[in-house]
């Protein structure tokens, strides 16, 4: 894709005077950095409150005809294989599309609003997300196209957003509401992709520039980029579409099985019905040969991804690659995450082989951070 057309978010223009190094991502042009550097606004999003443009991810609204979210929710779980029916109103989830082979086509945040869904899917993924919706009968899919979405992270972020809009500081993890800021209709959720407590907020895009301005205001507020929301995420333990699932790759060996709850397993009350259904419930019932793990290299050197991972140090078995990795700045050191045999376990010493050497690695417990949600 060229660079001409790459799109671009509502708030380009403050990021480029807020000194954002812009870079292409899925599509977009998105700040990679500001001139804090990815280190210092990682640390500062764990210490404060880091605010990040998120408008990039694809905003969608899903209807039934009865008006009722719970009857679009069982149509969407033609699709996702988790409890959407069962979500109560004021609430989201966590789920995925999965593909007939038991993969994954992507992941989604779903919240329920009393008389529709409300979804948020990744930004490369969108336009198939969509047509996927478009594809199943019994419901109406709105793409929102009008609206920016950020994200406000970190400990001092629900006192900076409750003084902008107070009813943010009773809302508890997971939690959604439509709240006003200043005349504008805003959605909020109590969720975030950092470890830290912290809020998107979908903001009318006429408003966002005028609304993010509103929380840099605050002293404990940073601009943050794609770097350092991409070392937090993997501190926090949590996968990247892309990287670390994609459609060949299992609910299961993502470790992302405890989005899949009993009422659609084996034996539940709406038992599979989900593209993928019989490979997946059966993976789940007998235990992935492979899966996901965290990995802490001895030294600084970070492995990234790509790097093969071995069960000796010389000769061996190739038993993995890496598909997140880089330096835990809150953790002090390197951290990675690879899909590695099951019967591996924590403590365990594997190798990873860097420019023609190998190199020690400890099979850690995920997430590296202890993360600060409000429960």
């Amino acid at each position: 894709m060229t660079e001409t057309a790459l799109k671009r978010t509502p708030l380009y223009d403050l990021h480029v005077s807020l000194g954002g190094k812009m870079v292409p991502f899925a599509g977009w042009e998105m700040p990679v950095q500001y001139p804090m550097g990815v280190m210092g606004e990682h640390l500062h999003t764990r210490e404060k409150a880091g605010l990040f443009d998120v408008s990039h991810m694809g905003q969608v609204i899903l209807r039934a005809p009865s008006g009722k979210a719970e009857d679009a929710a069982l149509v969407l779980e033609t699709a996702v294989p988790a409890n959407v029916a069962g979500l109560p109103e004021g609430r989201q989830r966590y789920g995925l599309f999965t593909n007939d082979a038991g993969g994954i086509l992507d992941d989604l945040m779903i919240a329920n609003r009393g008389d529709h869904l409300f979804l948020v899917v990744n930004a490369a993924c969108a336009d198939q997300d969509i047509a996927l919706l478009q594809g199943l009968a019994g419901v109406t899919v709105e793409p929102v196209t009008d609206r920016a979405l950020l994200a406000l992270q970190g400990p001092e972020a629900v006192r900076v957003l409750s003084a902008l809009v107070p009813e943010v500081a009773a809302m508890k993890f997971m939690d959604v509401a439509i709240l006003h800021w200043d005349g504008a209709e805003i959605w909020v959720s109590r969720s975030g992709y950092t470890g830290e407590d912290g809020y998107e907020i979908s903001v009318p895009s006429a408003r966002a520039v005028e609304f993010a301005q509103a929380l840099l205001a605050d002293a404990a507020v940073a601009p943050i980029g794609l770097g350092a929301r991409d070392s937090l995420r993997l501190e926090a333990g949590m996968p990247l579409y892309g990287h670390d699932m994609d459609q060949g790759v299992t609910p299961a060996a993502a470790a992302l099985g405890w989005s899949i709850p009993k009422i659609r397993r084996a034996g539940g009350e709406r038992e599979g019905g989900f593209p993928g259904a019989d490979a997946i419930l059966a993976e789940l019932a007998s235990g992935a040969a492979k899966t996901r793990m965290g990995l802490r290299p001895e030294g600084r050197a970070p492995i990234r991804e790509g790097v093969a991972i071995f069960d000796a140090s010389e000769g061996g078995n190739d038993i993995g690659t890496v598909c997140s990795g880089g330096f835990g700045p809150s953790v002090g050191g390197p951290v990675a995450m690879a899909i590695l045999p099951a019967s591996l376990s924590v403590g365990d010493t594997v190798w990873a082989e860097l420019r023609g050497k190998r190199i020690p690695v400890t099979v850690a417990e995920l997430p590296f951070i202890k993360p600060d949600y409000k429960r």
